[in-house]
């Protein structure tokens, strides 16, 4: 944590005062990034699951005659899978792809070792509208190589295509929709602390110059409505993540986070945090470099105080 204060503050730009940074604000600043990294990876392993399960006939739901998009597993309409196997190993009853990661994303920025099942009922194909793919998180650690800052997941979650179609067909039906959820993932910090983490998310895929990925949230905790995440933060506090704008992914902006807001409540303070900007903070399009998010929050003594960081 002294290690984060240091770099924190080094980074930190735009606060109204020049007092120390509390400690409690440091906290703030850390959970905002927790949040920012948990929804990449559990985004990550959607599309990934996604490319998985278009790529495989008995899957999607082939038809005899039609094109086929390759072998299970690597290439598909959102790209490829970098640093992972899969295996088609289907029981009796379910159909499943064991995906194994074991190495870096393809933007290079994420290094990811563990394991992720995907099963369906024999008598459902993803184009169905209303089917049901769970996935098991086994083990998925996640690391940024930026910084050396890591996490690691375990959990169940519950994968719904609301309208049914193929992302490979997106062009032609125009909309698909897609939610995640799950009751509990457990999430383990890389300071060793353990919470769990529940998640209910719609995604909304569209075709722009490619696909684009539009995400809100569908929980409602108390009067707060378009939660995302909700649970215990790496302090042992309570906190809701609800998303207050969009959050818009491209593909021809190599599946990048490219705007969008979420609003962090129940901590010391409300956090607003800001995605898609440049490092001074001001809106970007796709720019070559890296992404930075803005936190920002008002402090018990009235002070608006501004961090922006990586991600």
């Amino acid at each position: 944590m002294a290690a984060l204060a240091l770099s924190v503050s080094f980074i930190s730009c735009k606060k109204t005062d020049s007092n120390p940074v509390p400690i409690e604000n440091t906290d703030l600043v850390a959970h905002s990034d927790d949040q920012s990294s948990f929804a990449q990876s559990t985004d990550d392993v959607a599309n990934d699951a996604n490319t998985s399960i278009e790529n495989n006939n008995a899957f999607n739901g082939f038809a005899p005659g039609e094109i086929t998009m390759g072998p299970t597993g690597t290439n598909g309409p959102l790209g490829v899978i970098c640093g992972a196997t899969t295996v088609m190993d289907s029981t009796a009853t379910l159909r499943r792809i064991t995906i194994t990661y074991n190495g870096l994303n393809c933007a290079g920025t994420r290094n990811r070792v563990g394991v992720v099942v995907l099963t369906m009922p024999l008598g459902q194909h993803w184009k169905d509208a209303g089917a049901v793919l769970t996935v098991d998180i086994q083990n998925l650690k996640i690391t940024r190589v930026s910084d050396g800052k890591y996490h690691t997941i375990n959990g169940t979650v519950a994968f719904t295509n609301v309208t049914g179609g193929r992302l490979r067909d997106l062009s032609a039906l125009g909309t698909i929709i897609h939610t995640i959820t799950s009751n509990g993932m457990t999430v383990t910090f890389d300071n060793g602390t353990q919470r769990s983490w529940q998640i209910a998310k719609r995604r909304t895929f569209t075709y722009d110059n490619g696909i684009v990925i539009t995400t809100i949230g569908t929980h409602t905790e108390g009067t707060t409505t378009g939660v995302s995440e909700w649970g215990t933060n790496r302090f042992g506090n309570a906190f809701v993540t609800a998303i207050t704008q969009p959050m818009v992914i491209r593909q021809d902006c190599s599946m990048r986070l490219v705007s969008g807001q979420v609003t962090h409540t129940k901590l010391a303070a409300t956090v607003v945090v800001t995605f898609g900007l440049d490092s001074a903070g001001n809106p970007v399009s796709c720019p070559s470099g890296t992404y930075y998010f803005k936190i920002v929050w008002t402090s018990a003594s009235g002070i608006v105080r501004t961090f922006i960081l990586p991600y």
